[in-house]
């Protein structure tokens, strides 16, 4: 499967076409617009957004309450790290979701959901008023899942999870390293947010670290025993950063008991590991408002309806995005970006009378080596009964040759482009 800018926008043109066929706008349902409030203004928040806005074609009063003024995306943070891209080049506005679709955007945190009143409450004071809410908040760190780490010490040992200060700080860090000094991360358990990637992460710094700092280590201790996309990274590693990247799994490293942020050191059931810089990222949740409007269940995210993306706790919530629990789909920009417009069809046909055809989900997830050296994995999913299910997948192989990856690297610039355009307008 090939994704060029052009192939990802005819995608997301026949997916917003489909709730047009039918003709019903506002005139379904009188002369008061229904309120749609979505809390989260990332890939899935901003995509539920605009599309809401733009499909009801002004029949939706959207409200977008997401704190921040400008959004960093993840996927292609590493490349950030690896000096391919500015930090400019992933930040975007919400600026023309407001501009050209109307979508209401207040920039405040949302601290509550009034679930019987369907409000939602402001940090700034006063609430907003719903008819459905969209609920995408991302995910939260659990900092103490690592003993010894905490929100005070990403200062120190950045988690770089979230993009924007904290990736800059990371990359500051590595820049400043002394010379043949160690960089050393602890990985995260699974489930967690890709992209970012800890393993294109790997791959971007020893590609920085290679041209400014060739005598640098890097370790991984990872409380895992595999990973994705593990063969096609070990090959990679090998060719182009050799010996220079050690990987832990935690059969060799019997456990990580502790981090000190003060000294860099992290302490295994194996050894101490002192790093000159230290790349903590922690267990992952579903983000707080989540968990504080009785969304997330033991597992710490939302369980959700397949087929539309509702809350099973709520049937007026959808939850999309890193929070909620999508069966077989990663926590991708792109998976959100395609529960999104899933879960405002939905919406749009319950609010408006609008058709509602079967959802299609789908999934790409790239990653770059090396210079012209990019690799993915992706799937086609479906909504079963019990869970968003992959019906097909396929990946990168070992040993293909320069030129291919050159183009999967090329056909993941083109679908960054397609993808914001599609998120933020």
């Amino acid at each position: 499967m090939r994704i060029t800018r052009r192939g990802f926008a005819k995608g997301a043109a026949a997916v917003a076409g489909a709730g047009l066929l039918t003709g019903m706008g506002r005139a379904a349902y009188g002369q008061a617009r229904p309120k749609v409030v979505v809390i989260g203004g990332g890939a899935g928040g901003a995509t539920a957004a605009r599309y809401l806005a733009k499909d009801s074609q002004g029949g939706i009063d959207v409200t977008l309450i997401e704190p921040t003024k400008a959004y960093y995306t993840c996927f292609f943070s590493n490349l950030y790290l690896g000096g391919f891209r500015s930090l400019e080049s992933i930040g975007h506005t919400y600026d023309k979701l407001a501009s050209d679709f109307g979508v209401n955007v207040v920039h405040d945190w949302a601290i509550g959901i009034d679930r019987d009143a369907k409000t939602v409450a402001l940090a700034g004071g006063g609430s907003v008023p719903y008819d459905k809410l969209v609920v995408a908040p991302g995910i939260d760190l659990i900092y103490d899942s690592v003993p010894g780490y905490s929100l005070e010490a990403s200062s120190l040992m950045p988690h770089a999870w979230k993009a924007g200060t904290q990736t800059a700080l990371l990359k500051n860090k590595i820049a400043a390293m002394r010379e043949g000094g160690t960089f050393a991360m602890v990985a995260p358990p699974n489930p967690y947010r890709c992209p970012p990637g800890p393993y294109e992460r790997i791959s971007m710094v020893a590609h920085l670290l290679k041209q400014s700092n060739p005598t640098a280590k890097i370790v991984v201790i990872d409380p895992k025993e595999a990973f994705s996309k593990q063969a096609l990274f070990m090959e990679g590693w090998e060719k182009h950063y050799p010996g220079m990247v050690e990987w832990l799994p935690a059969s060799i490293h019997g456990g990580i008991e502790s981090v000190d942020p003060q000294t860099g050191e992290i302490v295994t059931g194996l050894d101490t590991i002192k790093a000159d810089v230290a790349n903590i990222i922690p267990a992952q949740k579903a983000g707080r408002i989540a968990e504080a409007a009785g969304l997330t269940n033991e597992s710490g995210y939302c369980a959700i309806e397949p087929a539309t993306m509702q809350s099973k706790a709520d049937a007026n919530i959808h939850v999309i995005g890193d929070a909620c629990i999508a069966g077989d789909m990663p926590k991708s920009g792109f998976s959100a970006n395609s529960q999104a417009k899933v879960a405002a069809m939905a919406i749009r046909a319950d609010l408006t009378g609008s058709s509602k055809f079967p959802p299609r989900f789908s999934n790409t997830c790239w990653s770059l080596i090396a210079t012209d050296d990019g690799v993915k994995v992706g799937a086609r999913y479906e909504a079963g009964e019990e869970k968003i299910a992959s019906v097909d997948s396929f990946i990168s192989q070992t040993g293909e040759d320069a030129a291919l990856r050159k183009t999967t690297y090329e056909e993941s610039v083109g679908w960054y482009e397609g993808i914001t355009a599609d998120m933020f307008g």
